[in-house]
């Protein structure tokens, strides 16, 4: 029997409707330790949790100001086991805290030699669903560092695990899942920094050691999270087998190491202070990272400029005014000057800015990106600048000069930002961590860090870009844009 020939337009309606389908339909990651790691039943994982909870809260021990919370490491095993040292993440998490976290977990089962994204778009638990941050996609547009992983290959429980707890302490976030394998840590935080800013947590899931003796894992453990404490990584790598995420945990260091981050030991047990015998234990940590948005804490730079020499170099600044005013100088001052213009440290090459207020308000901001001056001479040659020949404000005045506050920003040689439209160089940009170059053409502009703190909305901190730049206030909706990111460590003058 000879088929009938196929209408050619009834296949493409058909195919049509097939991939619209497709593409509606929503990808979501079902939980696989659901009823075995946790309970599956939603009401009696909520109470369990606030019970775990309420134990950790009794704990007595003096922490940082929790908004100055940046990263947390917590162990994924079943909740009898470890749910106590998890739950001590309710100290220092609460509702509205974070709107995305990026969740970094070990590879048990694959064997990567990276990290993946699971490719999904979103994660379920018994407590609700989780949706994906776009930079989840945006991730495996760098194949070369992160591969897709398909939902039917994710048996992986180390993400899991560890979201009940964050949704329960959290009012509501978008995820990051990546899952760790053999990875180079540094790669991949350099890969990862952009989406990490004052409204990202960024969390890794491990436990400590495996099957060892009761004794033997607790001093094994110790000299882990001294390590951890210390900001080891060398120490960490030493033995991989210290912590089943020792490579998702060195992705963290270096982000702790880069930012200035300080780690905190809220909680250590092994299976042997919870439900299990003391034969053979697995350890748990639970241990919070703080620090001021990563702006002061840059690391970026050749150097790293301690606060003293930062303060010089605000004297600096100050003293180069008033010889420019033909003022005399004490000898301490003076004494300070050839001091700091002999200083080895400063002088390195890179780019500065000096910046002028008074009463708070600015009255004059010159600088120079580029590293074509040594650091004092830049410094001295921009607080001139600033003061005589800002074009918005007329010259500083003598009188003004006891009025007017000084702050010097050293900065990291610029980067170009790729981005493929609009919406990705929005996620791309990190408030209060990235100043900001632009360019189109003849004309550019750019805001320091600083400038985040009058402008935190991305939308508005680029119209005003471009307002600057002599553009239109949304070129950088359309158009092709430049852009550049560079890292300030900056020093404020105290009187």
């Amino acid at each position: 029997m000879t088929p009938k020939p196929i209408n050619p337009i009834a296949l493409t309606l058909m195919l049509a409707l097939l991939l619209c389908g497709t593409a509606a339909a929503e990808t979501v990651r079902q939980p696989v330790g659901a009823g075995s790691f946790y309970p599956a039943e939603p009401r009696e994982l909520r109470t369990l949790i606030d019970r775990l909870a309420q134990n950790a809260r009794s704990a007595q021990q003096d922490l940082p100001d929790r908004r100055s919370l940046r990263a947390l490491i917590l162990p994924h095993a079943g909740y009898p086991y470890s749910g106590l040292t998890a739950a001590h993440a309710a100290r220092v998490l609460s509702e509205d805290q974070f709107k995305t976290v990026l969740l970094m977990g070990p590879d048990h089962f694959v064997g990567f030699r990276s990290a993946a994204v699971p490719a999904v778009q979103a994660f379920q638990t018994p407590l609700g669903k989780i949706p994906l941050h776009p930079a989840a996609a945006d991730l495996l547009k760098q194949p070369e560092i992160f591969a897709p992983l398909p939902p039917a290959d994710d048996r992986e429980h180390s993400l899991e695990v560890v979201l009940p707890f964050l949704q329960a302490f959290l009012k509501a976030f978008e995820l990051i899942p990546l899952v760790v394998g053999r990875a180079d840590g540094d790669r991949l935080c350099a890969a990862l920094l952009p989406w990490v800013d004052r409204e990202t947590l960024v969390v890794v899931s491990s436990d400590l050691s495996h099957f060892l003796p009761y004794a033997e894992a607790q001093a094994k453990d110790r000299r882990t999270i001294d390590a951890i404490l210390a900001r080891d990584r060398r120490a960490l790598a030493q033995d991989v087998n210290s912590a089943c995420g020792a490579h998702p945990l060195a992705i963290l260091l270096a982000m702790a190491d880069r930012f200035g981050w300080r780690p905190v030991l809220l909680n250590y047990l092994n299976s042997g202070d919870t439900a299990g015998d003391r034969a053979r234990v697995v350890g748990y940590a639970a241990i919070a990272f703080f620090g001021d948005p990563p702006m002061p804490a840059m690391k970026e730079a050749s150097h790293l400029l301690a606060p003293e020499k930062g303060q010089e170099l605000v004297k600096l600044a100050r003293i180069t005014l008033m010889e420019k005013f033909g003022l005399p100088l004490p000898p301490a001052e003076a004494d300070r000057m050839r001091s700091a213009l002999s200083d080895a440290s400063f002088q390195t090459r890179c780019g500065t800015f000096v910046t002028l207020k008074q009463n708070g308000r600015l009255r004059g901001c010159i600088g120079s990106l580029s590293a074509s001056d040594p650091l004092a001479e830049g410094v001295r040659r921009n607080a001139i600048s600033a003061a005589f020949h800002d074009p918005r404000f007329s010259p500083l005045t003598e009188k003004e000069l006891g009025q007017v506050e000084i702050e010097v920003s050293v900065l990291t040689e610029p980067q170009p930002l790729p981005f493929s439209d609009p919406a990705h160089l929005l996620r791309r940009l990190r408030p209060d961590v990235d100043g900001v170059i632009i360019r189109q053409g003849y004309a550019s502009a750019t805001f320091l860090p600083q400038v985040w703190e009058q402008l935190p909305q991305k939308e508005d901190f680029l119209g005003h870009l471009c307002l600057k730049a002599g553009l239109p206030r949304d070129a950088w909706k359309r158009g092709k844009l430049e852009v550049s990111t560079y890292q300030v460590q900056y020093f404020e003058e105290h009187k």
